[in-house]
């Protein structure tokens, strides 16, 4: 039986509190959800020998929540990754948006926020109302994100939005995974392997060039099991661009149709994560400039070094709006937006 319990977790800047949602199973596993940024604060599964092992990053303190700039966790949205030049055009009209990732859009305010949740029969449940004014997108966008822990040790997460307007819509979960725990290692010895044969490529800015390419010869091939660092550090202008990993690889299998992104383990502890997920893509993270988080320190008093963590990020493809060709990311006026994504853990 799953058992649910909330208690405080600090005050936002704002001075609303910011609660702690913790789950836990039969089997021990524990994970705890904020109320700010619906951010997953840590997931507490044990390793081959039993321990109890953390192995998410994020901070001990609330305040750090809101200083951090590495997203830990997070909910995001109201487009996850990247938007060219912060602008799109949807029924003949065209959306400013903010600019926030130099000249470019990047995830939206949702991670920036402290939300209501609600304990409902084995969930916790967060709603939301983004106003059209709000940061330029079109529509009143209101929804609710569930979390749910299973007796098979998952972690469940799902979105459904709906919007008053024609809008464009795409969110999704921002954790950071160190299958060794909170040790300050890297993640470059996991063990890694990802349902995919293509990828959209990046330029410079580290957006899409409209150009989906195959993973065969690339740093990106990741279809065979190998470790994350094997070619993260190849002179490939793909990983150059991104000074590691930060591409959307494109997942195998129908869209809307939940399936098996990728598998990841530690060799240390023998902790095994497998992820699912209805999108049509994942982007793939390594923590290239966790280093340079303006909060000082995370959880147990550890600064994160670069390639402290990786991210599966299931989503649409970054820019879509700006690209017809790829999957389209609009929710039209009166529908439904739905998206599950699971993150199961076992041993090896």
């Amino acid at each position: 039986m799953i058992k649910i319990t909330a208690q405080p977790f600090g005050a936002a800047s704002d001075e609303s509190e910011i609660v702690r949602f913790t789950l836990v199973n039969d089997n021990g596993i524990q994970v705890n959800i904020l109320s700010y940024a619906c951010a997953v604060q840590s997931i507490l599964v044990p390793d081959k020998d039993g321990i109890l092992r953390d192995v998410v990053l994020g901070y001990d303190r609330a305040e750090y929540y809101e200083k951090g700039t590495c997203y830990f966790g997070a909910f995001v949205g109201r487009y996850a990754n990247r938007i060219k030049d912060a602008s799109f055009s949807l029924n003949g009209k065209t959306y400013e948006l903010e600019h926030n990732d130099g000249r470019n859009h990047l995830h939206g305010s949702f991670s920036h926020r402290n939300y209501h949740g609600e304990i409902i029969d084995d969930s916790v449940v967060f709603s939301f109302v983004s106003p059209p004014s709000e940061e330029g997108y079109p529509g009143t966008l209101t929804g609710k994100v569930r979390y749910r822990l299973t007796e098979d040790n998952a972690l469940e997460i799902e979105y459904s939005a709906s919007c008053d307007e024609d809008t464009v819509i795409n969110l999704t979960n921002h954790t950071y995974f160190n299958l060794n725990g909170q040790d300050g290692s890297d993640i470059l010895s996991h063990l890694l392997k990802v349902n995919s044969d293509s990828f959209t490529e990046i330029n410079a800015e580290k957006l899409p060039t409209g150009q989906i390419l195959s993973v065969n010869g690339t740093p990106l091939d990741f279809r065979r099991e190998k470790e994350i660092g094997a070619n993260i550090f190849d002179p490939d202008p793909q990983m150059r661009f991104a000074a590691g990993y930060d591409h959307n690889l494109i997942l195998n299998g129908a869209a809307g149709e939940l399936k098996e992104i990728a598998k990841a383990s530690s060799q240390k502890t023998g902790i095994l994560l497998t992820a699912f997920t209805t999108e049509p893509g994942v982007q793939l993270y390594t923590g290239n400039f966790i280093q340079e988080d303006a909060a000082p320190l995370g959880k147990d008093g550890v600064r994160y070094p670069r390639f402290g963590g990786f991210c599966l990020e299931a989503q649409h493809y970054p820019c879509s709006p700006n690209y017809p060709e790829f999957p389209s990311a609009v929710l039209a006026k009166g529908k439904v937006y739905r998206q599950k994504t699971i993150y199961q853990f076992s041993v090896n």
